[in-house]
C-alpha cells in the first residue's frame, strides 16, 4: 500500500459463546483494537514490514491468527514541488521541470486566466506548491498561500477547491498595526514566504512565522502545520526571543535584546540542514533596531542559534523585499545588510573590530549549529552610503551555478544589487572584505541598474536577469564567469518596485520569463528569456479584461508549477495556464 493510506484487517472467527477480539501490531496489543476488523492510521514508510495480528477469546479460551505483513510503497511525485521562496536555496527562481507551458502556447489566444482564489488579506508571500499531495485520502495539486490577516490557505490548484484554513492567532488577538510605518499596510500578520518540508512530520510540514498583537503586548511567532490540515505540530508556536552579546541599539547589561514590536519578519524562511533561519527587519527606519538572523529547529521549534550583526551599533536589518536568504550546499547562508553601522576599522583578519556589518554583503557560516560571519564585501564608501540610505538592503542574494573562468578555473559566485544602482558580483570563496578607497570585488557593474533595485534577480542557462525602477527587465549574459555590460532588455519600463523575475524552462528549453507589474490591475508578463525584447503574453491582451485579476502588489514574486502560474495580489492568488 501507499504511504499516507490506511490499511484494513479482518477475522472471521466462530465459537459456541461470545467471542472478543483484541488487534495487535508487532505482538504489542493496539488500545481500543477489539472489533472483528482494524483499520489503520495513515501508514508512515516507517510501518513497513509492520506485523498485525488478532487473539480471539471466548470462555473456552485464546486462538492467535496468522499474522500479516504491512509492505508500504512510497509514493513519488511526478509533478513539480515549490517549497521555497524562488525555488530553491540558492534563490535563483528557475522551475526547470515545466513541460506543459511553451514558448508556443504561451499566448493570448491559448493561454490565460483560469480561476482566482480569494482570500482574506493581502498575499505579500510568495505562495507555494506540493504536487499530488494526499489529503484526506484524495491526491491533489495544492498551493498554499499565507496572508497578512495571518491566515494560511492550502487550495487545490486544478479546481480552486479550498481544501483547509487556518488562523495563526492567538486568543484574542489581532493581527499587528502597520507600526506607524507605510511599508506593510493596512496590517502586518504574515510577510514572510513560508518553506516546506515535504518530508517532516507524518504528512509534511509548511513552517510559518506571524505577528499579531492583543491589548498590551506584540507578538512573533513560528508555527509548524501540517499540510494536509493546516493543525499545529510539534508543540507550536513558539513565541520568538533572542539576546545578543553587546552595547548596541535597545541593549541592556551588555545584551542587546529583540523586541517583537520593533520587528517583521520580510526576508523568506530559508531550511538548511534540519535548521529554519529567520532574518529581521525593522518598521521603516524607526529606531530602536539592529540586524539579526536566528536558527530554530525542524524537529522540537527549539531556537538553536543567534547571531547579531550590528551587535555594538545599531540599524543593519535584513529587509531583501521579500528575497531569501541564499545558502550553498557546504552550509553556508548569505544576505545583504541595509543600511546601519559598519566598523571601518577592521581586526587583524580584515573584519570590523565591533563586528557591525551594516550595508555589507555578508557570508555566515552555520557549522556546527552556530551562527558566525565567514566573510563580506563592503563598498569603500559605506558609511557614506547608509547614512544617506543608499544600501545594499533592498535588494536580494542570488547565487549562480559553478561557472568558468577564462583561465579554466571553475568558480563560485554570488550576486547581489540595492539602491547605489551597481551590481556586485562576489567571489564566495574570497569576498572581498572593506578597503577604505576602491572595492575589492570580483566583479562592479557599474551603473547596471541605474534606478536602484528594490527586488531579486533571477538565473537561467548563462543569465541574469534584473529589474531596477521605473526602468526595463534586463537580461546579463555570463561568458568567462562575468556578467556582460551590455544587457538586453524589455521595451517596456516598470513602475515602483519594479519586478521581480521568475524563470519556467523545461532543461534549457522554452525558457519563458514571467513578472507581475504593480498596477491596478495587476499585468502578468512572460517574455521570451533568450530574448526579452519579444513579449509572448500579458494579461492585458485578451478582448474583454478577460485575464485581469486584481490589485498589484509590491514584491509579489510569480510561481509557476505544473502549468500553471500563481500570481499573488492584494486579496487573492489567480490561478493563469493553458485555456480548456
Amino acid at each position: 500500500m501507499n504511504v499516507g493510506q490506511a490499511a484494513t484487517f479482518s477475522a472471521v472467527a466462530s465459537g459456541t459463546t461470545q467471542l472478543s477480539y483484541q488487534w495487535q501490531k508487532n505482538s504489542v496489543n493496539i488500545s481500543g483494537a477489539t472489533s472483528a476488523s482494524y483499520t489503520t492510521p495513515a501508514a508512515m514508510s516507517s510501518d513497513s514490514g509492520a506485523t498485525f495480528q488478532v487473539v480471539v477469546t471466548n470462555s473456552q479460551g485464546s486462538v492467535t491468527s496468522n499474522s500479516a505483513t504491512l509492505t508500504m510503497t512510497a509514493v513519488v511525485p511526478t509533478g513539480t514541488d515549490v517549497t521555497t521562496y524562488h525555488n530553491d536555496i540558492g534563490r535563483t527562481g528557475q522551475n526547470l521541470t515545466e513541460t506543459a507551458l511553451t514558448t508556443a502556447n504561451v499566448n493570448s489566444q491559448t493561454f490565460g486566466l483560469l480561476r482566482n482564489l480569494q482570500v482574506d488579506g493581502k498575499v505579500d508571500a510568495e505562495p507555494l506548491y506540493l504536487s499530488q499531495l494526499s489529503v484526506a485520502g484524495t491526491s491533489h495539486n495544492v498551493v498554499f498561500i499565507a496572508t497578512e490577516h495571518d491566515s494560511v490557505y492550502a487550495f487545490d490548484s486544478d479546481t480552486g477547491a479550498q481544501l483547509w484554513k487556518v488562523s495563526l492567532l492567538g486568543s484574542g488577538e489581532t493581527t499587528s498595526d502597520t507600526r506607524g510605518c507605510t511599508q506593510v499596510v493596512p496590517e502586518i500578520g504574515v510577510t514572510a514566504t513560508p518553506v516546506i518540508d515535504r518530508a517532516a512530520g507524518r504528512h509534511g510540514i509548511i513552517f510559518v512565522v506571524a505577528m499579531s498583537k492583543n491589548s498590551s503586548a506584540y507578538f512573533q511567532r513560528l508555527h509548524a502545520l501540517d499540510v494536509t490540515t493546516g493543525a499545529e505540530l510539534l508543540g507550536g508556536p513558539v513565541a520568538i526571543q533572542a539576546t545578543y552579546p553587546g552595547s548596541g541599539a535597545n541593549s541592556s547589561a551588555g545584551q542587546v535584546i529583540f523586541a517583537p514590536a520593533q520587528y517583521e519578519e520580510r526576508a523568506a524562511l530559508l531550511l538548511l540542514n534540519g535548521a529554519i533561519y529567520t532574518s529581521w527587519t525593522s518598521h521603516c527606519d524607526f529606531n530602536p533596531y539592529t540586524g539579526w538572523i536566528m536558527g530554530y529547529s525542524e524537529a522540537n521549534l527549539s531556537q538553536t542559534t543567534v547571531l547579531n550583526l550590528t551587535p555594538n551599533g545599531s540599524e543593519g536589518s535584513i529587509w531583501q523585499s521579500g528575497g531569501g536568504l541564499a545558502a550553498d550546499t557546504q552550509g553556508n547562508i548569505y544576505a545583504l545588510m541595509a543600511n546601519g553601522t559598519f566598523d571601518t576599522t577592521l581586526d587583524g583578519n580584515g573584519f570590523p573590530i565591533n563586528h557591525d556589518y551594516g550595508n555589507a554583503f555578508v557570508k555566515v557560516s552555520a557549522s556546527g549549529g552556530t551562527l558566525q560571519v565567514a566573510d563580506y564585501f563592503d563598498m569603500f564608501n559605506t558609511t557614506n552610503e547608509s547614512n544617506g540610505d543608499v544600501d545594499l538592503g533592498s535588494g536580494g542574494v542570488m547565487l549562480l551555478p559553478n561557472l568558468t573562468n577564462g583561465s579554466g578555473n571553475a568558480v563560485g559566485l554570488a550576486v547581489g544589487a540595492g539602491k547605489d544602482g551597481n551590481i556586485y558580483v562576489v567571489n564566495r570563496n574570497n569576498m572581498g572584505k572593506f578597503n577604505a578607497s576602491s572595492n575589492n570585488v570580483y566583479q562592479e557593474l557599474m551603473g547596471a541598474v541605474p534606478n536602484g533595485v528594490w527586488g531579486v534577480p533571477a538565473y537561467f542557462n548563462g543569465m541574469v536577469f534584473y529589474c531596477d525602477v521605473n526602468d526595463t527587465l534586463k537580461s546579463f549574459a555570463i561568458s568567462n564567469a562575468q556578467l556582460s555590460a551590455s544587457p538586453a532588455q524589455t521595451a517596456a519600463s516598470f513602475i515602483y518596485p519594479g519586478v521581480l523575475p521568475s524563470i519556467s524552462a523545461n532543461g534549457t528549453a522554452n525558457g519563458i520569463v514571467w513578472a507581475i507589474e504593480n498596477t491596478s490591475p495587476a499585468v502578468l508578463h512572460a517574455f521570451l528569456a533568450t530574448d526579452l525584447t519579444h513579449e509572448l503574453y500579458n494579461s492585458n491582451q485578451a478582448a474583454g479584461a478577460r485575464d485581469q485579476f486584481g490589485t498589484g502588489n509590491k514584491f509579489v514574486t510569480p510561481m509557476i508549477a505544473d502549468g500553471k502560474v500563481f500570481a499573488a495580489t492584494t486579496n487573492s492568488v489567480a490561478v493563469f495556464g493553458l485555456l480548456p
